[in-house]
């Protein structure tokens, strides 16, 4: 199989390549980072036609969340129009896309984990330029894979920032009011490599561990891998922290269609966070 990755220099399309490092000879795998401007058509076109690639993961994104809000338009000439002709592209070629997604598509107020068919209304600049691209991507028959709160080794994320924070306060206020589920980039990495070596049909998937928790219950969990007391974690409210963007309270994504892919849902957030705790700390240079 010829596989074309974007984005590749990223948190998860850094995992994504890791994935592939493996892949089977015969195999063979491009990553392009900033060496491939995803928003100029003509170049993606050149890179597809150079590389005639089986499957395309696409991780590039505008992922500032609240410069969105004042960047509405670059973010959606990423998020959307780039993802519109890469689409396009790779349907005209006979790649298949697999397109990174997100829960922001959500207006985050149910209760109930979110199906893949659930209506959609994203909350924020961010969220609709996301949702652009995922309609892109479906119109031509491919794959969104959306995720929630991922976090990696490389690059800023939450238990990073809860890293940092236990060994600068005593004290860490965290929000109680606000669900998902953390996933970790090398989790997700490997389930878009599986799909993509599936026969499995086109549309959306939701692509997060298992398990819900809030963000307080996961600095908790964080601050108990560090050995340090998960007392010194305070509870507060969304209200407590003015941000451009609104938030999603509710980012519990359901997980029915893996089954028509052939593959399990992934494994609990807990268990993955555990999984990759050295390579957090690691990175972070944490003893």
């Amino acid at each position: 199989m010829r596989w074309m990755v974007t984005g590749a220099r990223g948190m998860l399309g850094a995992d994504v390549m890791a994935a592939l490092d493996g892949a089977p000879d015969g195999d063979e795998v491009t990553g392009f980072g900033r060496d491939l401007d995803v928003t100029d058509g003509g170049a993606v076109r050149d890179a597809l036609d150079a590389l005639a690639p089986d499957v395309v993961i696409n991780c590039a994104a505008w992922t500032d969340v609240d410069g969105a809000e004042t960047h509405p338009d670059e973010a959606m000439e990423v998020n959307g129009r780039a993802v519109e002709s890469l689409a396009l592209a790779c349907a005209e070629r006979g790649a298949r896309l697999i397109h990174v997604s997100t829960d922001y598509v959500f207006d985050g107020t149910a209760r109930e984990p979110y199906a893949e068919d659930a209506p959609v209304g994203p909350i924020n600049a961010y969220g609709r330029s996301k949702l652009a691209g995922e309609r892109a991507a479906l119109e031509h028959g491919h794959t969104v894979v959306r995720t929630a709160w991922l976090y990696g080794a490389r690059g800023r994320s939450f238990p990073a920032t809860m890293i940092r924070l236990a060994a600068e306060r005593e004290t860490v206020p965290v929000v109680t009011d606000q669900v998902g589920q953390p996933t970790w980039s090398a989790d997700l990495a490997a389930r878009l490599v599986a799909l993509g070596r599936s026969d499995a049909p086109g549309g959306v998937y939701h692509g997060t561990n298992a398990g819900r928790a809030s963000w307080y219950e996961l600095a908790r969990e964080v601050f108990t891998l560090l050995g340090a007391d998960p007392g010194r974690v305070v509870p507060t409210t969304a209200a407590a922290f003015a941000r451009p963007a609104r938030r999603p309270a509710w980012s519990v994504l359901g997980h029915g269609r893996w089954a028509e892919a052939g593959l399990p849902p992934m494994r609990h957030w807990r268990e993955a966070l555990r999984a990759a705790w050295p390579s957090l700390t690691s990175y972070l240079n944490v003893s």
